[in-house]
């Protein structure tokens, strides 16, 4: 199968603090893999790296066979990877349409300029569930629209590959089932990498999953190779349901 993004011994410090040691992942074009692990593991500082927003001490970063290592996070994102954020990155008193048009590569190529007049389709927001929300300014959005919308947001890059970054933060069981059937639809045309706290809702998606714990991967599997894993056992980190 296609590696389509390889890391391999990534190493990150700040200061003295060594946040990560030794990391190497790769993902599988078509597939969706899953990076957990438990608070302060280093999964944000790992994604930061892969997508460009840090530049790794040691090691390398490759997509499609080309090394990316350093690049700034706008030439990856022009390569075709797309991400979102933990922390919702919206403009609020920009419409849902209008947050998903400022992110096409059509917009960015004329320096964002003349937005209002830019005739966008509706694709993206249908994709996300939010069609009939186009007009409606961000902040009015409820919150689990607007986890949606930046989704949509980082599917307007039309990305080979989409990294989230905990997706259903934040939001209530009806919410997160959303979210969930969207990324399960999604996943049929896309690569995706995911970090996710919630462990049920990661199980049921993922077709493979990295588990890191203090700046290192120290499991790797599928879904049910993990429940498996005595550490995995072991830990609250096992408590999924099959």
């Amino acid at each position: 199968m296609f590696k389509m993004f390889e890391a391999t011994h990534l190493h990150k410090r700040f200061g003295d603090h060594v946040v990560l040691e030794d990391v190497s992942m790769s993902f599988a074009e078509g597939r969706l893999t899953g990076i957990m692990g438990p608070n302060g593991a280093g999964k944000t500082t790992c994604f930061n790296l892969l997508t460009g927003r840090y530049a790794p001490d040691r090691g390398r970063v490759r997509f499609a066979g080309r090394d990316i290592t350093g690049l700034p996070p706008r030439s990856i994102a022009r390569l075709g990877i797309s991400r979102s954020f933990q922390v919702m990155n919206l403009f609020d008193e920009y419409s849902a349409l209008d947050n998903v048009l400022v992110a096409t590569p059509e917009v960015r190529a004329r320096g964002y300029s003349m937005l209002g007049n830019f005739s966008g389709k509706t694709d993206v927001l249908e994709r996300v569930g939010l069609a009939d929300k186009a007009h409606v300014r961000a902040k009015d959005l409820s919150y689990g629209e607007r986890r949606a919308l930046e989704i949509g947001v980082a599917l307007a890059a039309r990305p080979q590959l989409l990294f989230l970054d905990e997706p259903t933060a934040g939001l209530g069981t009806e919410a997160t089932a959303r979210v969930a059937a969207l990324i399960a639809a999604l996943k049929r045309s896309l690569t995706i990498v995911l970090i996710e706290h919630d462990m049920r809702f990661l199980f049921g998606l993922a077709d493979r999953i990295y588990v890191m714990h203090w700046g290192q991967v120290i499991a790797e599997g599928t879904p049910a190779q993990l429940r498996a894993n005595p550490w995995v056992q072991r830990s609250n980190l096992g408590n999924v349901g099959g």
